[in-house]
């Protein structure tokens, strides 16, 4: 998703927080385990583990279940047997669907996986059909309700190594290298620019506009993928109007 449909897409699922709560905190603490076991309790030499303690902290996670989920990492057997790998397929109106996957019984992801895509008119691809179209990004998004100086957020932004900045009816759209993941976030630290989103995460090439049924479809697609306890994370390449 892109530009403004993205962020009414983020509204959209903070407004069903309440009821899908437990399954966000779960995969989010299964992602700071996993990170911990790999990189280590300390975020400043763990990338994984930083952008994990970041996307907790925009869910407003409770300090407790962090704490819990970074002890888990560091000693107990929990996630252990976790694999890691990407399914790739297609939505409806032939859009495009990427999930990062992290499970403990591969044959029943996958077939849960197949009927979801199935379900909602779209099916899942072989290892490599759209992945093409993607490219990660460190990507940033403000709120105008809480800074709306678009000259000097893009000004703060360029400067610290973003190599894209968009403006939109309620929202900025900061993108970046990976790499310049630290300095972007620094500097819009330092200027007490809040974000709703920053993370590192794959931004489509080009997208497709989907209308009437298709986006009905693309939207419960999404929204069925993202409630599945094995999907870390769904990107796609759609837009839909906010109406």
């Amino acid at each position: 998703m892109s530009g403004h449909s993205k962020w009414a897409n983020i509204k959209r699922k903070k407004g069903a927080n309440d009821a899908i709560r437990g399954k966000v905190t779960t995969k989010i603490g299964r992602e700071i385990t996993v990170a911990v076991r790999m990189g280590g309790s300390d975020p400043t030499g763990n990338m994984r583990l930083k952008l994990a303690l970041s996307k907790a902290k925009a869910n407003n996670i409770p300090k407790e279940n962090i704490q819990r989920a970074i002890q888990k990492g560091l000693g107990a057997a929990d996630g252990s047997n976790y694999e890691e790998f990407v399914y790739e397929g297609y939505g409806p109106g032939g859009s495009a669907v990427m999930l990062d996957i992290m499970t403990d019984n591969r044959n029943r992801t996958a077939a849960d996986i197949r009927h979801l895509f199935s379900k909602y008119g779209g099916n899942l691809g072989e290892t490599g059909c759209v992945g093409w179209m993607f490219k990660k990004k460190a990507v940033f998004i403000v709120d105008r309700e809480t800074y709306d100086d678009e000259e000097t957020l893009m000004m703060i932004a360029l400067d610290a190594g973003a190599d894209d900045f968009q403006a939109e009816d309620d929202s900025f759209e900061i993108t970046a290298d990976p790499k310049e993941f630290d300095a972007v976030t620094k500097a819009l630290e330092d200027n007490k620019i809040d974000t709703v989103q920053a993370e590192i995460t794959m931004v489509p090439d080009t997208t497709v506009v989907l209308s009437g049924k298709d986006a009905e479809k693309m939207l419960a697609l999404v929204d069925a993928l993202e409630e599945h306890d094995d999907v870390q994370n769904v990107y796609a390449n759609y837009e839909i109007e906010e109406e």
